[in-house]
């Protein structure tokens, strides 16, 4: 019975392994404020990595597809439900991630003899000033880092921790709360750059703009950009609208 304890811990640790292991290929996600909003961009295939939760709140994931979609559909509901028998200024991210999302991602964790989820997020909220907006990077464990008042207005997430804290320190050099549209989404793009070297083990260092602008567009001259904004003044409820078409090819350009 004595070795039981030493038993779980050792799954758990196998577990995380396991875990870390899927998650490492996965393609970067930046998300920072700019003059008008929120703006979040990953570079990927074929299959969508960025969603609306609801108004205010948009959401990006790594990992497993049916692992992302079914914590999408379940911080979808939770925040419906909310809304509805509350009010839609009552949906709030704080809420949805530490109550409802936390709980579920810990306990099918902990539980070692069911399957665990495969995913890493980043959920966004825009707020009525850029002080305002928040960030949140969940873990498959449950875990919450924040970034909201009186902390960066920015969030990372990667494939590996590695990946994730280059983002994050490149963001803390480049990244303007003020900026126009446009120089968001190049310091976003250049932060998925140094992300994915990270991952790739490609380089050690945070590369300085002039290296950093070739690789940008050495990695992205084949691929396909995803982005959406969430826009802090809007004539409707819902902030989220997806870049797509001429307006992202000028953006990028």
């Amino acid at each position: 019975m004595t070795e039981e304890p030493y038993r779980w811990v050792e799954a758990i640790a196998n577990r995380r392994e396991y875990i870390e292991t899927q998650l490492a290929p996965g393609s970067p996600i930046a998300a920072l404020t700019y003059q008008d909003g929120i703006l979040l961009v990953t570079v990927g295939q074929a299959r969508q990595k960025l969603f609306e939760i609801y108004d205010r709140i948009a959401l990006g994931a790594i990992g497993h597809p049916g692992d992302i979609e079914r914590l999408r559909m379940a911080a979808i509901e939770l925040a419906s439900t909310e809304g509805f028998t509350r009010s839609a200024a009552d949906v709030s991210l704080r809420r949805l991630a530490f109550y409802s999302l936390s709980p579920l991602l810990k306990t099918a964790f902990e539980q070692v003899y069911g399957a665990p989820y495969l995913a890493r997020m980043i959920f966004a909220e825009v707020g009525a000033t850029p002080a305002d907006d928040l960030f949140l990077r969940v873990e498959y464990d449950g875990a919450i880092a924040a970034h909201g008042p009186k902390q960066p207005s920015f969030c990372a997430i990667s494939g590996t921790t590695r990946g994730t804290e280059a983002m994050e320190e490149q963001l803390a050099r480049d990244h303007d709360a003020g900026a126009t549209l446009r120089q968001a989404m190049k310091v976003a793009l250049d932060a998925w750059t140094v992300g994915s070297l990270q991952a790739s083990q490609e380089s050690a260092e945070l590369p300085s703009h002039p290296k950093l602008l070739e690789l940008r567009e050495e990695k992205l001259r084949n691929a396909t950009i995803e982005a959406c904004v969430l826009e802090r003044a809007g004539a409707t409820a819902i902030r989220y609208r997806q870049l797509t078409g001429d307006e992202l090819k000028t953006l990028a350009a």
